[in-house]
């Protein structure tokens, strides 16, 4: 058929179905059909390039199927946001809750807050996701776009049809200050960005069991270049220290490689606790000890968040999931 106008009919002859089975599917009425059929009909389609009458079709729908995912590119993260170790698993796992459910991801990165309203306005959304904004006029935001959202850990008040999906931040830092406490470790360091939001709640959770006067915080610098010029002239003060705790794996990682070139070893001469149990901590050298966050758990819970508030049934404004510690090799045991 190359090169001629591809019909209905010739799609449903080639999957041995109906017409009418192959027309509800593209006109979005799937209520009466498995899921089964509606991906092998979706699949044919769009190997025979149909997808932009698709396209038009899905967005003229009441029910579109799309969740716009919107992620903050903050500075640190130096232009690739999407590689970070967090960021990576949070869409992975969207995408597979996604793909089992029939729905359709859109990804944008910004800095921008006022591209958000821009992007949902673009499209007809059935809801969208929002991560690393922890601090913003959501509000104003839900006054601008009418579809449903979920943000991934917010510091804000509780607005309705805004689900904030946070994990237990604080518990997370009295796991790691607990596990360095029962081993013995005397004096900690703290590192982060800076000391808001989740990273504040973290420490403060740490600070709670491992002890203020015992603990000490630094606010590194976002830019790698710039830490380990940091972690080099403090290298004297480092050394007083027996642990880290770190409020990300990317930073906890950060930190070892640093350690490692100026000489120390992990963990014999210190111990380093992350945040996150990103893919890189089970594969570094060491492999590293951190908190445990289940972002399967995560994404199945926003993508149900987001359809119960498009169904306008009754939600929770804030969902705390649960974290755990995962012991590997960083945390040297005395």
């Amino acid at each position: 058929m190359s090169g001629q106008k591809i019909r209905i009919v010739d799609i449903a002859e080639e999957l041995g179905l109906s017409t009418a089975t192959v027309s509800n599917v593209i006109h979005g009425k799937t209520n009466k059909l498995s899921q089964e059929t509606v991906k092998r009909v979706q699949k044919k389609l769009e190997e025979k390039n149909y997808i932009p009458n698709m396209a038009g079709i899905l967005l003229a729908q009441n029910n579109s199927r799309i969740i716009g995912v919107v992620i903050n590119d903050n500075k640190k993260y130096e232009g690739r946001v999407l590689e970070d170790g967090f960021v990576a698993a949070s869409l992975n796992a969207l995408s597979k809750v996604a793909n089992e459910k029939g729905y359709f991801i859109m990804i944008k990165t910004t800095t921008d807050w006022s591209e958000i309203s821009v992007f949902g306005s673009m499209w007809n959304m059935d809801g969208m996701i929002l991560m690393g904004f922890c601090e913003a006029d959501y509000k104003i935001l839900r006054e601008n776009l009418r579809i449903p959202f979920v943000i991934y850990d917010g510091y804000f008040e509780d607005t309705k049809r805004i689900v904030n999906l946070v994990i237990d931040h604080e518990e997370g830092g009295r796991l790691a200050g607990a596990h360095f406490k029962s081993l013995g470790f005397e004096r900690a360091l703290c590192i982060a960005d800076n000391y808001i939001c989740m990273d504040k709640d973290r420490i403060e959770g740490f600070k709670e069991v491992f002890g203020k006067d015992n603990t000490t915080v630094w606010e590194i610098p976002m830019l790698r270049s710039k830490r380990m010029d940091y972690y080099n002239s403090r290298l004297d003060e480092l050394m007083s220290f027996d642990c880290v705790f770190a409020v990300s794996d990317y930073y906890a990682l950060d930190f070892i490689r640093s350690a490692q070139s100026m000489g120390l070893k992990i963990p014999e001469d210190l111990s380093v606790i992350g945040f996150d149990d990103s893919m890189d901590s089970r594969d570094s050298t060491p492999s590293l000890t951190t908190i445990h966050q289940d972002a399967n758990l995560r994404a199945a819970t926003a993508v149900e968040a987001l359809e119960k508030l498009r169904a306008g049934n009754d939600i929770s404004e804030k969902i705390i999931l649960p974290v755990s510690l995962v012991c590997r090799e960083s945390v040297k045991r005395r």
